[in-house]
């Protein structure tokens, strides 16, 4: 199947090989970094408009809600339509979101911009990540999946970075950052539709809209990854939503470069945890990754508990090591194992939980910091990560990885 899919896009004007890989890539980090650009701005948010501290975790998740809607709606729809198509939908929904947060003033301005980002980042994370593996040259699979999270979550870690040094030091603080974005948005546009289309379109009618089907023959892969993978982007999804507040309130630092800083030393963390995975095979890459998640979490812990920013910030980067070892190793058995035609409705369905991951433990932070405050919540999400992982791990301990997989790393 993987040869008839080359086959078709030998025939096909466009970018082929790692030009193509470089081509989805940009785009990929463009629209991702786009969904992370609100997260040093929150506090500013917050004054601006006057909501609390679950307004913002809501605000936070609405974002993933779009990305689940678009994985069940969109998610099996580039096996059928071809997977260019579906990336050019993904970047001008991500420019739309960008305008609503440029025009818009208010907290429903906030839900609708982080609604649209939510549709335009889940058709990007399941269809970008295979396309990237499809056009790679012969032998390139294994490089072209790092490269597709790479990109992914070095996106995610620039938009935070990014937005809080222009909000300190640069003028607009609330708009210069999506003008930097519509400008990127234009060029990934650009590059996304010069690549080759990789696969010929479906003729096999899709399947109903909101199911997103695992074959019987990787639900153990899947679940495997899937464990951990949530357990990781709940990590991230503290970090992006409430790590402003607990620099803001508990350490009482009110410099937004700094909050960004902070964010984004887990993202980088994140991807050295990916080019990790790559040595350690992917059986010993999810023990790893567990275990990393364990002891980031006590250390974020320990880091609210004492009001340490050392802590905190260690602890960020050693969860987000784990982060990307657990995801990294995740993503590639199951891009790897999944049969062709239904790869795309697979990764969809991957994407679906680690989305969930990142949107509903937030949102319980959020209401138990409004009852409980910040530290006892924090603390709470700290040890039901842990409680995941430890979970993850036993799983991994009883079921281990078969050595034909193992095999197949480079």
């Amino acid at each position: 199947m993987q040869s008839n899919f080359r086959s078709f896009a030998s025939r096909r004007p466009g970018l082929r090989g790692w030009p193509a890989v470089v081509g989805i890539g940009f785009s990929f980090a463009v629209t991702m970094m786009g969904t992370t650009l609100p997260t040093p701005l929150y506090p500013l948010y917050r004054t601006s408009y006057g909501f609390g501290e679950l307004t913002t975790t809501v605000v936070y998740a609405v974002y993933a809600v779009g990305v689940v809607a678009a994985l069940l709606l969109f998610g099996h729809r580039s096996d059928q339509t071809g997977r260019i198509r579906m990336l050019r939908v993904g970047v001008l929904l991500s420019a739309l979101s960008t305008a609503v947060f440029l025009l818009g003033g208010g907290t429903g301005w906030l839900l609708a911009g982080r609604l649209v980002s939510g549709l335009s980042a889940g058709i990007f994370t399941g269809t970008a990540s295979v396309a990237m593996v499809e056009v790679a040259p012969p032998g390139g699979a294994a490089r072209a999946t790092l490269a597709a999270t790479a990109v992914n979550i070095g996106g995610l870690g620039a938009g935070p970075l990014i937005a809080g040094t222009l909000a300190e030091y640069a003028p607009w603080p609330l708009r210069l950052c999506f003008l930097v974005e519509s400008a990127l948005t234009v060029l990934g546009l650009v590059a996304v539709s010069a690549v080759a289309e990789p696969v010929r379109p479906s003729a096999t009618p899709p399947p109903r809209p909101g199911k997103v089907a695992v074959p019987i023959s990787v639900r153990t892969v899947f679940l495997k990854a899937a464990i951990p993978g949530f357990a990781g982007f709940a990590v991230l999804g503290l970090f992006a939503a409430v790590a402003p507040s607990f620099l803001t309130v508990i350490l009482h630092t009110t410099n937004h470069a700094a909050t960004g800083l902070v964010v984004v030393v887990l993202f980088l963390a994140s991807i050295t945890g990916q080019l990790s995975s790559a040595r350690l095979g992917e059986h010993r890459s999810l023990l790893a990754g567990c275990a990393a998640l364990i002891a980031g979490m006590a250390l974020v812990a320990l880091g609210l508990v004492t009001s340490s920013l050392a802590f905190l910030t260690l602890g960020g980067a050693v969860a987000g090591a784990g982060q990307g070892l657990a995801f990294r190793a995740g993503l590639d058995s199951i891009v790897r194992q999944a049969p062709p035609s239904t790869r795309g409705s697979v990764t969809s369905a991957f994407f679906v939980v680690l989305y969930a991951g990142i949107a509903l433990p937030v949102i319980g932070e959020g209401a138990l910091a409004n009852a409980l405050g910040l530290v006892p919540a924090g603390t709470l999400f700290s040890g039901f990560v842990i409680l995941l992982g430890v979970t993850a791990l036993l799983f991994l301990a009883h079921r281990p990885q078969g050595p034909a997989v193992e095999s197949t790393r480079p």
